[in-house]
């Protein structure tokens, strides 16, 4: 995993300001407008751009500290095409949100940045037949929508002001040295205007955390862990942006008969004595009813018959997995007399003695040894 925090050389508790002073920093040092041919700070420039992309988003900065990732999906933000040429617009809107014009090529934008909303989680739980065959589910998902009562404006009366800052640009510019900057406006955010009567509903955010219903449709075959993606059922974007990605998390719930491994379905069933001795034909319960299953005399406790196909569905694939029958001979506890005369007659006729074979093979051992 890598260490966004080392490679701004900020601590894991700095504050956002801390993260962004590091950043310029860094990056004034490592750009390669003022390294040309310098292979190993255009590298640099590209991890300190990758890590800023994480720890200088608050919701992705959360998400990294506690899973080590910037978001779901894979491990940190990528963001880079081949050679320094293939930036993606995340680093322009990050690297231009700093430094504007300074280097020339990435200034001149105007106005609130579009942006990619948040992606969501949810865990759900199926039980064993239902991730076997598939389902659909409908589930509650928390998700910011705009406010009903000020029509996502944040304002009472709907209607947002020019930002008296940026004159509705959404960034601000001033002097550094011999270079114009240009920065995201601090009093609108970037967004170009601001609200002066906040919405009583929304408290002027102009969105609320609200329940959605989503259908979920499970196909068959998914175990614990699976992972499916909902495109475009995350978070609504900022400014028009595209909304965010839902990813449902697969937990099936342990069966009291049934237990899997991958696509093959094991279980358990006891025998008679006599049924394991003589042989038998017996049911076993499956997946989609009941199936005849023959047991050959003298069957030994442990033995496991399949059943081909009767397992569960190959997810994404086609095909089904086994059913793996483990039978266990059945002890009882308690004899009648009558029982237990039968066995002593039983005994008296003879046939296959396990335990003197037994007896008979360790004389054989300790006899040469």
């Amino acid at each position: 995993m890598k260490d966004y925090y080392k490679t701004l050389g900020v601590s894991r508790d700095a504050t956002e300001a801390q993260i962004k002073s590091a950043y310029r920093k860094l990056a004034m040092e490592c750009h390669p407008d003022r390294n040309p041919g310098d292979k190993a700070c255009e590298d640099r420039f590209k991890e300190v751009n990758e890590a800023y992309s994480c720890l200088g988003n608050a919701q992705k900065r959360a998400h990294y500290d506690r899973f080590g990732t910037a978001e779901p999906g894979g491990p940190g933000m990528g963001g880079f095409g081949a050679g320094f040429g293939g930036f993606s617009a995340d680093f322009t809107d990050v690297f231009d949100s700093i430094f504007g014009d300074f280097f020339g090529g990435f200034g001149g934008r105007r106005g609130p940045r579009r942006a990619r909303g948040s992606d969501l989680r949810y865990d759900l739980d199926v039980d064993l037949f239902e991730s076997a065959a598939g389902t659909e589910k409908v589930i509650d998902v928390l998700k910011w929508e705009n406010c009903s009562s000020c029509g996502g404006s944040g304002s009472k009366s709907g209607k947002r002001q020019t930002c008296p800052d940026c004159g509705g640009k959404g960034q601000t510019r001033y002097q550094q040295g011999f270079f114009m900057v240009s920065k995201t406006c601090s009093k609108c955010q970037g967004a170009g205007t601001v609200v002066t009567d906040p919405c009583t509903a929304c408290g002027g955010q102009g969105k609320t955390r609200n329940p959605k219903k989503v259908s979920v449709k499970i196909p068959p075959g998914v175990d614990t862990g699976t992972r499916l993606k909902m495109t475009g059922e995350g978070e609504p974007g900022e400014h028009g942006g595209p909304p965010g990605d839902l990813y449902i998390v697969i937990n099936v719930r342990p069966h009291e008969f049934f237990h899997r491994e991958g696509p093959d379905l094991f279980c358990k069933v006891p025998l008679k004595f006599s049924q394991a001795a003589r042989g038998a034909e017996i049911e076993v319960p499956g997946l989609d009813g009941m199936h005849k299953l023959k047991i050959p005399s003298g069957t030994q406790p442990g033995t496991a018959f399949t059943l081909k196909g009767k397992g569960i569905q190959r997810l994404g694939a086609r095909g089904k997995g086994d059913q793996i029958v483990v039978v266990d001979v059945a002890v009882p506890k308690h004899l009648s007399r009558r029982q237990k005369e039968i066995l002593d007659e039983f005994d008296k006729l003879g046939g296959e003695d396990a335990h003197e074979d037994f007896k008979s093979r360790l004389k054989n051992i300790f006899a040469g040894s």
